[in-house]
């Protein structure tokens, strides 16, 4: 038997008295089994989609004092994987006889607050009974779905929901500074989709044709989509791809799912942090004491001026 499995026989016959008395077992041994227990169960809790990165997060986050190489092997050991990308779906139509709008983002997906710059686009997904067409308005801030509509054609309505929803949740008559993002698809250069941005105050912005990194925010979130959601399984039917895509939106991605980009933190937590900040900044400017800076994913970190009468009291 040992030569068979090319062991020493004192491992196998230490092995052995483990299996009948787990009190044997090293302290490492011991703090592997009940790491292994909180791994599955984080894997499971997060949809069987993450790797050891985001795994180790999630520990670290659950205040288990654990290296990034001990998940990473543990995991080896338990054969769980995270979900890797495929490749690109592409989607876009240009529409190259209307006039277009000038790229305004010029590549720098970057937000120092929510609702300053949308970015929208559309995919798709393949079921047994037809195609399901998806449309998205993601807040570039947090990564936020903002708006979303699925539908059976690529006409341009449906587009223009996932924009009124988006309208309705977010924009502020008060705010003139929001710039919409997207490529040059026909539906999001016809005159109905301009004039509405036009209607609601939101400057828009396009870039150029056959590029995706002019509006690689949103490519990333389809691939994101795709090997979390799209490519895991076969889908019957338009409804219960309607249903599933729901579920992941309002009940995975925006309150739950970890982006590196936030501090491996979802999209609402990370924007409530962000109103919690500001909020804090507000009273401690009321009260007369130093503000303190807000990093913002992508910024420069302001630099705090020392109060002077703070400094004599202390």
């Amino acid at each position: 038997m040992c030569k068979m499995l090319q062991i020493a026989q004192s491992t196998y016959y230490e092995r052995r008295a483990i299996a009948r008395d787990p009190e044997r077992a090293s302290a490492r041994a011991k703090s592997d089994a009940d790491l292994c227990i909180k791994i599955d169960a984080a894997w499971k809790d997060n949809r069987k989609l993450y790797g050891a990165r985001k795994i180790w997060h999630v520990l670290l986050r659950d205040n288990e004092d654990v290296a990034r190489c001990t998940v990473e092997r543990l995991m080896r050991d338990l054969g769980l994987k995270g979900v890797l990308r495929g490749k690109k779906v592409v989607t876009t139509n240009p529409d190259t006889s209307q006039p277009c709008p000038d790229d305004k983002v010029n590549r720098l997906f970057m937000a120092d607050r929510p609702n300053k710059l949308w970015v929208s686009d559309f995919t798709y997904v393949q079921t047994w009974s037809g195609t399901v067409y998806v449309a998205f308005v993601i807040d570039v801030f947090a990564r936020r779905i903002v708006g979303w509509r699925a539908s059976t054609s690529m006409k341009t309505q449906f587009v223009l929901d996932a924009l009124e929803q988006a309208i309705w949740q977010r924009k502020t008559p008060d705010n003139k500074s929001l710039v919409h993002h997207s490529d040059r698809g026909s539906q999001y250069l016809s005159i109905k989709y301009t004039e509405r941005l036009a209607e609601a105050e939101i400057d828009l912005s396009v870039g150029t044709v056959g590029d995706a990194y002019d509006n690689a925010m949103a490519e990333s979130f389809f691939a994101t989509l795709e090997c979390e959601l799209i490519d895991r399984r076969s889908w019957p039917t338009k409804n219960e791809a309607r249903m599933a895509l729901f579920s992941y939106i309002e009940g995975w991605y925006n309150p739950r799912r970890r982006h590196s980009a936030l501090g491996q933190m979802s999209p609402v937590n990370f924007e409530r942090k962000h109103i919690d900040n500001h909020r804090m900044q507000a009273t401690r400017g009321i009260h007369g004491l130093p503000t303190v800076g807000v990093c913002v994913a992508g910024a420069t970190p302001p630099v705090d001026i020392p109060n002077p009468k703070v400094a004599e009291i202390a």
